[in-house]
């Protein structure tokens, strides 16, 4: 699913106009990704959690010229669903 998907899927469940549901939806992002930015995490209940996960400093690889490279501890986005959310995938979905 795509985000123009999302948005025709709440335009017609909502019987909103498509431009102020795409609107929203760009609103609802730049807004979780601005708070991630500052350090804040998103919580939606229900739904789950954005959050920013600390890597720690450590050791890799570059194989091509066959050295070690440090690589620094750095933030990076997550998400956590909430286990109501967990629990409605696990038993809805199938197995392939």
């Amino acid at each position: 699913m795509t985000k123009a998907d999302i948005v025709a899927r709440i335009s017609d469940r909502l019987g909103m106009e498509k431009g102020d549901v795409q609107a929203t939806v760009e609103t609802f992002m730049e807004e979780v990704k601005s708070s991630l930015e500052s350090g804040d995490n998103v919580y939606l209940r229900g739904f789950g959690s954005f959050i920013v996960k600390t890597r720690a400093e450590k050791t890799g690889r570059n194989i091509s010229k066959n050295t070690t490279i440090k690589i620094p501890a750095h933030n990076i986005p997550a998400f956590k669903p909430a286990k109501v959310f967990v629990e409605g995938v696990k038993t809805k979905v199938e197995v392939e």
